[in-house]
């Protein structure tokens, strides 16, 4: 059962992060800001979510391997095929903690980690190393 969301997928090793938001929010300059950090794209505005022991990310079928850079036009990318998902970004959403408590973003009966998106210079370092490491309680 595979649903497509409005979101862009990168991928570290592996590890995907779903970043979510209304047009216009930052999802695929995020997703630039994290490619630039070593992700690989998995799709751009539109994504493909399926469950199968977990949750996965595809590029929907005929979506080209491309992010959009405003002010620069479509980029071409090398496309990692298929991200295992580990995280979740609501660029809908603002942090207002310092510390901000575990959240979840659930699809289909299945539940990410959630953070929201307080797009600070250092988010996007904060993110790669929370896909790769984990987060500390």
């Amino acid at each position: 059962m595979n649903a497509v969301l409005h979101a862009t997928c990168v991928a570290f090793d592996g590890r995907g992060v779903l970043i979510l938001g209304p047009s216009g929010s930052g999802k695929s300059a995020l997703g630039l800001h994290l490619m630039a950090l070593g992700a690989r794209l998995v799709a751009d505005d539109r994504t493909q979510v399926e469950v199968a022991e977990g949750l996965f990310a595809t590029a929907p079928p005929g979506l080209p391997p491309l992010i959009e850079a405003r002010g620069v036009g479509l980029l071409r990318a090398d496309p990692l095929p298929r991200a295992r998902l580990v995280l979740a970004v609501d660029l809908g959403a603002r942090e207002t903690e310092r510390l901000p408590p575990r959240r979840e973003w659930m699809h289909k009966g299945h539940a990410l980690p959630l953070v929201h998106g307080p797009m600070t210079g250092h988010f996007p370092a904060a993110i790669r190393l929370y896909i790769l490491s984990g987060r500390q309680d």
